[in-house]
């Protein structure tokens, strides 16, 4: 379990499972996992007859989900995000690293109908990012990390209130209120979990965040915000116990489940000049998009917030933005829900977010590598990032 939670091991498991689920869509087996991604299972009566495909998009990955809000809880009440001074900076570079691919999507798609995939290309994927710097960032000083973790969560922020807002239609608002309810009665029965009743508490928790899950989905909200709800009220001691419980979980099977069946198209047959604008759009936006939009937006944070809370250098918010191209689990996620009409854009969306991720981690593998052997010559003896 140990070596699951490695940040190296995390992103190395992540790519493998992409790239099982992308060959063998590509091979005589391909049509038979198709069929069997799109079989129908659960009861009819509560709507839960999903396919394979969104038990593991819809459900499991709200289990990443928690995790990623525990995260966010954590650094925003007494970790890096916890004060305005520590939050700007990367704020600023986060905001940045949206706007930037959103704009680069839209110029390439203008007139092609498809506008409404814009959020594809703007989440970085934390797992991956930090892996990558794990791998090739011996020697930079811990404030790199510090950075591109924050920087991350407030990405998935910002990703989760995109999911929330714009992939959200004709919401069942008795449903939502049911799960607001049910959501605040998680939050309660996980400040009780003490003495005698712990088992008996953190079994109903169990079955209360299970009905909060049928709830949000019902409500038409995609349900793994559902997930986020639990991971921002459950009592902070609990969550991080619970969390360090599901991680090797999330990061050995959530994770790279999603990225198979996410991963599992067919590679078109057809000339580049024919792929759609969303594909050009996605591949450019990721790897060129993040990395203008989070160095400017380091540039400028480090202006704004020179002497409020700690800054980074310029060359580490090259390194910073040179991973924040890797998208992976919350950029396919946007591109089901983004092209869910469209199959053909929907498979031609998870090659660019591939491509336009693996160009990411080789140009950030590079930045990272060149930059931590400079650090590595000029300060020799202070404190290194760690894996």
């Amino acid at each position: 379990m140990s070596l699951i939670r490695s940040e190296r091991a995390a992103a190395g498991i992540l790519l493998g499972a992409a790239v099982l689920g992308l060959v063998l869509a590509n091979t005589a087996l391909g049509p038979d996992l198709q069929h069997i991604m799109s079989t129908t299972v659960g009861p009819s009566a509560f709507d839960l007859d999903l396919t394979v495909r969104e038990w593991v998009s819809d459900g499991l990955l709200a289990v990443f989900f928690f995790i990623a809000a525990v995260e966010l809880r954590h650094e925003l009440t007494v970790g890096e995000l916890s004060s305005w001074q520590k939050a700007l900076h990367p704020a600023i570079a986060a905001v940045c690293g949206v706007i930037a691919p959103a704009l680069v999507y839209l110029a390439f798609t203008a007139g092609s109908g498809y506008a409404s995939g814009w959020p594809v290309p703007t989440a970085t994927d934390i797992a991956f990012a930090l892996g990558v710097l794990a791998i090739f960032g011996r020697g930079l000083p811990r404030r790199v990390r510090v950075f591109l973790l924050a920087l991350a969560v407030l990405d998935d922020l910002i990703a989760i209130v995109i999911i929330a807002i714009f992939f959200t239609s004709n919401p069942n608002l008795i449903d939502l209120a049911a799960a607001i309810v049910s959501v605040a009665a998680f939050g309660l029965l996980s400040r009780m979990l003490r003495g005698r009743l712990r088992g008996p508490i953190a079994v109903l928790m169990v079955l209360v965040a299970v009905l909060t899950w049928m709830l949000v989905h019902g409500s038409g909200v995609h349900p793994t915000i559902a997930g986020v709800a639990l991971g921002l009220v459950m009592s902070r001691q609990p969550a991080r116990r619970v969390t360090h419980a599901l991680e090797p979980w999330s990061n050995g099977l959530v994770l790279p489940l999603f990225a198979f069946t996410a991963a599992l198209v067919a590679i078109p047959d057809v000339p580049l000049a024919q792929l759609s604008a969303p594909f050009w759009g996605i591949l450019v936006a990721l790897p060129v998009g993040k990395f203008v939009g989070i160095s400017l937006g380091g540039w400028l944070g480090g202006k704004l917030a020179r002497g409020e809370g700690s800054t980074l250098s310029l060359a580490g918010s090259l390194v910073v933005a040179s991973l924040g191209g890797i998208g992976f689990t919350v950029s396919l996620l946007m591109n089901e829900l983004a092209f869910a009409g469209s199959a053909e854009v929907r498979d031609e969306g998870v090659l660019a977010v591939l491509l336009g991720s693996c160009v990411s981690i080789v140009a950030g593998g590079i930045t990272v590598s060149l930059v931590a052997r400079r650090y590595r010559r000029r300060y020799p003896h202070e404190h290194q990032t760690g894996g």
